[in-house]
């Protein structure tokens, strides 16, 4: 598993397009999506 910050989607997939090539298993590219954290009640049973 390979995660990368600081770079764009574009450099990020053209990065992994080139390194899959040189791994022997099959990968997919995944995008982690940031969500917004919304407050609630903590259920305390």
């Amino acid at each position: 598993m390979f995660e990368m910050s600081g770079v764009s989607e574009e450099r990020a997939r053209e990065a992994m397009r080139l390194a899959m090539h040189k791994l022997p298993i099959k990968c997919k590219f995944v995008k982690r999506e940031e969500t917004e954290v919304k407050g609630g009640e903590a259920d305390e049973s």
